[in-house]
């Protein structure tokens, strides 16, 4: 059973910057994307971003283009979401995530959490001043 966890989480002022990790017990490669989604106090859960395995493409929510970035290092079975200009309505739990599964289109990752196959257990960010 694949197992993911988060790190990288806590607080930080707004404009700051943080970088969230996600380690996984075993090659993710063959798996066909990596999403991270998050959830706020009362707010139901969304999507960020997504890297697709076969070739690391990318997607993002609208409200995070330019702002988070997200990579990989398959050496090390580790996603990382570079999160930066952060505001305060970032503010929540961030989650990533494994897809087992094709996308007929890849860009609906992030809006397709209940596709995914695997969670991990969540790190929080706070963004107070």
């Amino acid at each position: 059973q694949l197992q993911l966890v988060e790190s990288g989480g806590g607080l930080v002022q707004p404009g700051g910057s943080l970088r969230l990790s996600c380690a996984a017990s075993e090659s993710t490669s063959d798996y066909y994307a990596i999403g991270w989604f998050r959830q706020a106090p009362g707010k139901e859960r969304e999507g960020v971003s997504c890297i697709r395995s076969r070739d690391n493409s990318t997607v993002y929510a609208e409200s995070m283009k330019g702002r988070f970035t997200i990579s990989r290092d398959n050496a090390k079975n580790t996603v990382y979401l570079q999160m930066n200009s952060l505001k305060l309505e970032d503010t929540a739990v961030y989650y990533c995530a494994v897809r087992a599964l094709r996308l007929l289109v890849f860009r609906q990752c992030v809006h397709a959490a209940d596709g995914m196959n695997y969670w991990g257990k969540g790190t929080l960010v706070t963004v107070s001043s």
